[in-house]
């Protein structure tokens, strides 16, 4: 067992020294793959037809073609150092006075990074892309004033505390190009794209306090407790008559019962395809679904949050990138309600994840009731559809960026039903139409 998992340690290219070294090699190796085609094309006809066979055509040519490849190749390595010189100025001058990006996602917005437009030689373009965080389509717009300004298109939520760019600066022609990363230290946030949800109805939790005596029951009846006398209970509280009767002490106590309640304990659970359930959550933060009194964290945070932009910084963070974030909902419900029994909802992707068997094990260790909020962008029921409705009739991947693809119909009602007899109630989002279900899947 040990040898096996050392050979496939070994060989995995995510570890694997010699290829992350072969892979900074290539990058900066300056000519692209067509101008390393171009060169050895241009000196095998040189060597073969302009020396050997003395074809002045094919010599000139040749010598045309190298020097262009070779004045191409210079003016993108210098105007390269030349521009990376000045983006690391830019930055440091941005460093006081940028404010942090704030963006959601699936729309444009720009993040105030600007740099003027290479003029050291002629037949050099720049251009650069985002590369952390993930997930985000960068476009490079001239502004009015002859500057490229950059505007980001992030597909996912995010979170994180610096920016990595990567810069190339390349000929027209595409024969070289030098590449080079810049990070930058900056926050950056990203809200899930919430598309066509709809405000979810007011969440209401159960607590103990004084009011019904019976959650399922009527609001009236007795509220009061009879039990015998012991030391220590007040003489007020005894009932005499009854004494009379049968020469037994019994006392008569407030009973103890539930009320609606205001507050509410909400968390969000991280999956793979997780982006619909933050939308629901921001949706439920935005439009005060959870009520005057409530506390929300999601995975990813350490403590509980109050208030809504520290509440909206939760659900951006719980995106993991870097690495898998843990699951926090124990954490959180011993710090937000202790074992006082709260009504938490939870949040999470409709489809079976990791979280289900730890949130089974939740369950049963603390006290108070659960209610799930399932997202999903839509139901994937091509498996269905015949070859032609397949050709004619499938969406384009391409037309919901940021949307993962939704699980079918029997898979997610097979999750309702092992979450039915865990949970007290279930509800299912998608985001895609903004319609509602219930545990049954019919439209509520």
């Amino acid at each position: 067992m040990q040898s096996g998992l050392k050979l496939k340690i070994q060989f995995n290219p995510n570890s694997s020294l010699l290829i992350s070294l072969s892979r900074r090699l290539i990058a900066l190796f300056p000519l692209t793959l067509q101008g390393l085609i171009t060169l050895l094309l241009t000196a095998y006809a040189l060597q073969e037809y302009g020396y050997g066979a003395m074809d002045l055509i094919v010599f000139s040519l040749a010598i045309c073609a190298l020097t262009i490849l070779i004045f191409s190749l210079f003016c993108s390595v210098v105007s390269g150092v030349f521009i990376q010189r000045r983006v690391r100025i830019s930055l440091d001058q941005l460093a006081s006075r940028i404010e942090p990006i704030k963006v959601e996602a699936g729309y444009p917005n720009e993040t105030g990074f600007r740099l003027p437009a290479p003029n050291y030689f002629p037949l050099v373009k720049l251009s650069w892309r985002v590369i952390y965080p993930d997930f985000v389509e960068t476009r490079i717009r001239v502004a009015p004033d002859g500057k490229l300004l950059e505007e980001i298109i992030p597909e996912k939520r995010c979170k994180t505390e610096h920016v990595t760019r990567l810069f190339t600066v390349s000929d027209v022609l595409g024969f070289c190009r030098y590449s080079w990363q810049q990070k930058q230290d900056i926050s950056c946030s990203a809200l899930p794209k919430i598309n066509t949800v709809k405000p979810l109805p007011f969440l209401r939790s159960l607590t103990a306090e004084d009011g019904i005596p019976n959650p399922s029951g009527d609001p009236d009846g007795d509220r009061m407790e009879i039990r015998p006398y012991v030391p220590g209970d007040s003489v007020r509280n005894i009932m005499w008559k009854v004494y009379a009767r049968n020469r037994q002490l019994n006392v008569r106590l407030a009973e103890k019962s539930v009320f609606h309640s205001n507050r509410t304990v909400a968390y969000l659970l991280s999956s793979d395809n997780d982006e619909a359930a933050a939308a629901v959550a921001r949706v439920a933060l935005e439009t005060g679904a959870l009520g005057e009194d409530w506390a929300f964290s999601a995975d990813g945070s350490e403590m509980p949050a109050n208030t809504l932009p520290a509440a909206l910084d939760a659900v951006a963070k719980s995106r993991a990138i870097d690495k898998p974030l843990g699951y926090g909902l124990d954490e959180f419900l011993t710090k937000s309600a202790g074992q006082a029994g709260a009504h938490c909802i939870v949040f999470a992707a409709a489809e079976f994840a990791p979280w289900f068997e730890q949130l089974k094990k939740t369950i049963s260790r603390f006290p108070g009731r659960f209610s799930v909020v399932l997202a999903t962008d839509g139901f994937n029921e091509t498996g269905q559809l015949k070859l032609w409705e397949r050709l004619l009739l499938q969406d384009d991947p391409a037309k919901d960026k940021g949307n993962e693809i939704g699980g079918s119909r029997a898979d997610l009602l097979k999750l309702l039903t092992a979450l039915g007899q865990l949970v007290e109630s279930t509800v299912v989002v998608d985001r895609k139409t903004g319609l509602s279900f219930d545990q049954n899947l019919r439209k509520v």
